[in-house]
């Protein structure tokens, strides 16, 4: 497996609060990779180098979130163990094709994401903040991105110490972008998070529209285009 960055970058980018990380990378040299840099960035590590260990250190240990390599041996194992697993942790997949209908399903809870190889460490680090969030990683329950805030208990979203007054279209829409948080949605996605059915270029540039003019009414700008694509949320580069 190859990847790109250093292990140095993980210091301007570390984010773990101490959650217990399960890496599952049958390489030596790539799992210790992993783990080194994960613990870095403030992530508690253990590894795997099978399916079958996957099973055995998920009946011994709870964690938050697993990080797996799709070339794993054994990964049939995965579903036949799987089963027995009380809980089901996030899972963040490494593989060189992108298919989520692959994304163990036995393994698990819905909250699944995928980085393409050769990756980034930044990214890997960026995806799993981001599966963690989703889960309710927080310890104060809410999501957060920067100084942008969103709590589920009230649905109230506040940038910085201001409020921010949303209709229940743009609250949902600003979820998705931040639980999604450096991955470009297009209008379809979004549209048919936002409302069940895709409503057309028109209503979604609208609505985008809207809730920039909110969110990034002061301070750096938090949402962005990227032409032919879709809408992303996150600090730009530069």
């Amino acid at each position: 497996m190859s990847t790109y960055g250093s292990i140095s970058e993980t210091r301007s980018l570390a984010r773990g609060g101490g959650q217990h990380l399960l890496v599952a990378v049958d390489e030596p040299d790539n799992a210790e990779l992993l783990s080194t840099t994960l613990e870095l960035a403030g992530y508690r590590i253990r590894t795997a180098g099978s399916g079958t260990e996957v099973v055995s250190r998920l009946a011994e240990q709870r964690f938050e979130l697993v990080v797996i390599d799709a070339e794993l041996p054994e990964m049939d194992a995965l579903e036949q163990g799987g089963r027995l697993v009380t809980h089901r942790p996030p899972v963040l997949l490494l593989t060189a094709w992108d298919a989520l209908d692959r994304l163990l399903p036995e393994l698990g809870a819905g909250e699944r994401d995928y980085v393409t190889k050769p990756f980034r460490i930044a990214e890997v680090l960026a995806r799993i903040q981001v599966l963690l969030r989703a889960r309710g990683g927080d310890r104060d329950g809410a999501l957060h991105y920067a100084d942008l805030v969103l709590d589920d208990t009230t649905c109230q979203a506040r940038r910085g110490r201001r409020t921010l007054d949303l209709t229940p279209a743009e609250y949902r829409l600003l979820r998705h972008l931040l639980i999604n948080a450096h991955k470009v949605l297009s209008k379809e996605q979004i549209s048919r998070y936002v409302w069940g059915d895709f409503r057309g270029d028109n209503a979604m540039e609208q609505l985008i529209s809207r809730l920039r003019r909110k969110v990034d009414q002061e301070g750096v700008a938090l949402i962005h285009t990227r032409r032919g694509f879709g809408y992303w949320l996150g600090r730009a580069a530069g």
